[in-house]
């Protein structure tokens, strides 16, 4: 626990310093029975987003997982969309190694209640692309979000991350999955 901490505390200061220079942010943070997870972004410039997070999950044994994302996005009042590279690091009981991926995210906004948003996202991390035991990995959810005012968000979701490592303990592992409660903070 002490380790997942000092990396969300870490992770909250490299965000923090970083989104200081952005246009728009955001701060996300949400949990699980068995998992904490932490996302920072920051749009650079018009429709690219720059963020990172960590996701620290003891479900299916002990599994820490960083990344960092370049997105081109766009929103409106009918949705928020995000399409680009993510970069994932895997450090797990299993295996340790990272990856170059693709993926996005997407939400519409239902037209009878503005508030609410529905959609998800995912990245996938191909073995072309992999280092160290890391063949390949990916992680999808999906997500209801409401507006509570318009600088906050909360949500609840599903969340699924797994890894392929190739070393003699590993093999293909789900390192995290369930349902979660969120919320994100925009400025």
């Amino acid at each position: 626990m002490r380790r997942a901490i000092t990396i969300i505390a870490g992770a909250a200061l490299l965000g923090t310093a970083a989104l200081a220079q952005a246009q728009t942010a955001s701060l996300d943070l949400n949990l699980s029975q068995d998992a904490v997870q932490f996302e920072a972004t920051g749009e650079l410039v018009d429709g690219i987003a720059l963020g990172g997070g960590v996701i620290d999950s003891d479900d299916r044994g002990d599994a820490t997982a960083f990344h960092a994302q370049l997105l081109g996005v766009e929103r409106n009042a009918d949705y928020d969309i995000g399409v680009g590279a993510r970069w994932t690091q895997f450090d797990t009981d299993h295996g340790d190694g990272g990856g170059l991926g693709l993926g996005g995210y997407g939400y519409a906004y239902v037209p009878a209640m503005p508030a609410l948003s529905l959609g998800g996202y995912g990245f996938y991390t191909p073995s072309a692309v992999s280092t160290r035991d890391l063949n390949d990995g990916y992680e999808l959810g999906v997500r209801a979000r409401y507006a509570f005012t318009p600088n906050v968000d909360g949500y609840v979701g599903y969340r699924a991350l797994r890894a392929d490592f190739d070393d003699d303990r590993g093999g293909s592992r789900t390192l995290d999955s369930g349902p979660l409660l969120g919320v994100r903070l925009s400025f």
